[in-house]
């Protein structure tokens, strides 16, 4: 082990209880759920796999303490209380197995979602908050008031809950500070004239009657920490602030945090899982890449100066070097992982053996873990498609070797060649250009997509481990590939950008958002952005960070909406950016002329012209599939992946490669 690392291997105490290395996994909503509010056996290898990658705490995700309060569907989060002998019949399982790798595992208890809640997840009759507001998400669903009795029963139902889990063999409690519980605490949604409204100890009596009610119940050695939001970040409600933006917090504000930890501590909270945001700032509480890493750590440093027990910390921490600093520095007392751990549950047995390259990065997408949930599917991972499939997909040895060919060295190859050579295949790629990627390399190059080129650096890792025959800068033709007699062959030839036929769009000052990110073309201080999808507005974020005056022209009613849809913290994020360095966004526009200065635009019916010195066109992509389509009658076994056959997003091609690659 790296003398670097050697401290966050150490132990550390919450209450009586001992780490036994200073990481944890930090609460996800991840795992499958049962109908009856139980984990599930999916649920179950997913957290017994992080268990076994070495993680020192697991944090589960929020489980319900009352569902006759706020009423959702039973499948969507896990609850003690609705069917107590169904929710022990895997809970103890997922104990015993975890605890045998020295693990310890909280659970986390949650008062409710309030209005940050998914509104089809909600029963909209009987929707509660803690006051009558409109959900975040949907202006059109309302919320009644929770009455006193229904707070108190709320706090029945944690203990209950509490008394339920560590029966089950749980070695402790996280209070969700949440929506409905954090409301409670801050002035601009707390305006309730009975007990639990009022100055600081009143709006905090709701969190301190919790812990109380637990150690009474579960005894005092019963570790009970908090979710613990240290600034709210908030200008208004549904609008969050962003780093380094000068504005008026409507939430809690540091001062008041401090003061609130020193109360909260004394009414007998063991220790703070500390953060930022609430879910009017939502993008605070789930950091997209557009964050720096380790965003929490100005703020957790000074919570640690008036608190005695631990400060524990996730948020972008997956830098090791970063984490080892905070640590020595006194800025935390336990670092966490939560998405790296989705990425790849073996993060800290690799970091702890020397084997940092083999680390598996998170992009910071949400794409796997909060994006497919909300459509419907289980949450999971971009990067990792294992991911709490654990019972559903894996990567077997081949019962023969064969040879295997793949053409591409983007995201699709790169997993088809991988997934392949686990499998003892024999595998070739071929790659045109001089290094690997396809178009990741051009995604990856702005400052906020750093994860992006470590994802590159990664497969070029396992490739090489797992001896892959890698042929770069050469081209895959129908006779180089029958030289090898392939049994299998995959194309992942990627995809093009679309190009548009437009009077002046030959010009020199027109062109693409790859030659703009890879330099080949150094525009002029002031740009149009032809195309509001994704790869246009990053481009844009990125050139407004190097001071051009950029705007972007965009052919439907709003941005962001092409393509395949955004998890919404970081559409949020990237919305917000845009408006903070002032980028102009014209709607229902269409780019009809380039000029020498610039370009005409026709803006609902209206031709406008704007000057510019370059147009940077970025109208999305199409598949590229000449090979494809050449080969595909010379071999039995030939399969189209990724934007090859289908132009998507990294986690359309990684998991399109890694199913057909493992069961072929």
């Amino acid at each position: 082990m790296d003398k670097m690392y050697q401290a966050l291997f150490e132990p550390f105490m919450i209450n009586n209880l001992e780490i036994k290395n200073k990481f944890f996994m930090a609460s996800m909503a991840i795992p499958v759920i049962d109908e009856h509010g139980a984990y599930t056996n999916d649920a179950v290898e997913y957290y017994v796999t992080r268990a076994k990658g070495g993680i020192g705490l697991i944090i589960t995700g929020a489980n319900r303490v009352a569902d006759n309060i706020e009423k959702h569907e039973n499948h969507i989060f896990p609850s003690p209380t609705t069917d107590p002998d169904a929710y022990k019949n895997t809970a103890i399982e997922m104990t015993d197995r975890i605890h045998a790798f020295g693990c310890k595992i909280f659970v986390q208890l949650t008062a409710g979602l309030s209005h940050s809640a998914v509104p089809h997840w909600i029963d909209e009759t009987d929707s509660v908050a803690l006051a009558a507001i409109k959900n975040r998400r949907d202006q059109r669903k309302s919320y009644q008031e929770l009455k006193t009795e229904e707070v108190e029963h709320l706090v029945a139902g944690f203990v209950e809950a509490a008394k339920i889990v560590q029966a089950c063999g749980f070695d402790g409690i996280e209070v969700h500070e949440g929506e409905l519980l954090d409301g409670f605490t801050t002035t601009h949604i707390n305006q309730r004239t009975d007990k639990y409204g009022g100055d600081l100890r009143r709006r905090l009596r709701f969190a301190i009657e919790i812990v109380r009610a637990i150690k009474e119940s579960c005894g005092q050695n019963f570790p009970v920490i908090l979710r613990f939001s240290i600034k709210s970040y908030i200008k208004a409600l549904s609008h969050g602030a962003l780093p380094g933006e000068d504005f008026k917090e409507s939430g809690r504000d540091i001062d008041e945090a401090l003061e609130a930890a020193k109360i909260l501590e004394a009414a007998g909270y063991d220790g703070f899982d500390a953060n930022a945001g609430t879910c009017d700032s939502g993008y605070w509480t789930h950091p997209p890449m557009y964050f720096e890493k380790g965003l929490y750590l100005p703020l957790t440093e000074q919570l640690k100066k008036v608190v005695g027990v631990p400060v524990l910390v996730a948020g972008r921490m997956d830098d090791p070097d970063m984490a080892a600093e905070a640590l020595a520095e006194g800025k935390l007392d336990a670092v966490g992982l939560g998405r790296p751990m989705l990425a790849d549950p073996d993060y800290p047995n690799k970091l702890k053996n020397g084997d940092v390259k083999n680390i598996r990065p998170c992009l910071g997408c949400h794409d796997g873990c909060i994006e497919r949930k909300l459509m419907g599917g289980r949450g999971s991972c971009s990067v990792n498609p294992e991911c709490n499939r654990e019972l559903i997909v894996s990567i077997e040895l081949a019962k023969e070797r064969k040879k295997i060919v793949v053409v591409g060295g983007g995201p699709a190859g790169l997993e088809a060649a991988r997934v392949s050579a686990l499998r003892g295949y024999q595998v070739t790629l071929f790659e045109t250009a001089d290094r690997l990627g396809g178009n990741l390399k051009f995604g990856g190059i702005p400052v906020f997509k750093k994860d992006v080129r470590a994802l590159i650096v990664w497969y070029e890792t396992q490739l090489n481990e797992l001896k892959v025959d890698v042929k770069l800068s050469t081209e895959a033709t129908k006779a180089n590939i029958a030289v090898l007699k392939p049994d299998i062959v995959y194309t992942a030839e990627g995809s093009k950008s679309n190009e548009l036929k437009l009077p002046g769009i030959d010009g020199e000052n027109v062109t693409n958002a790859i030659d703009v990110l890879t330099g080949k073309t150094y525009v002029g201080p002031k740009c149009i952005v032809i195309g509001g999808g994704l790869v246009g507005c990053e481009v844009a974020l990125h050139l407004t960070k190097h001071r051009h005056k950029i705007t972007i022209v965009e052919a439907s009613a709003d941005i962001l909406k092409s393509g395949v849809p955004m998890a919404p913290p970081n559409e949020e994020m990237l919305r917000d950016l845009l408006a903070f360095y002032k980028v102009d966004i014209v709607t229902n526009a269409h780019l009809t002329e380039v000029t020498p200065t610039g370009a005409v635009i026709t803006a609902d019916g209206q031709d406008r012209s704007i000057t510019a010195h370059h147009i940077i066109v970025a109208v999305g992509s199409k598949s590229s599939s000449l090979l494809y389509n050449e080969l595909k009658n010379n071999y039995t076994q030939i399969y189209n992946l990724g934007d090859s056959q289908n132009a998507r997003n990294i986690r359309g091609a990684i998991w399109d490669a890694f199913e057909v690659a493992r069961t072929i």
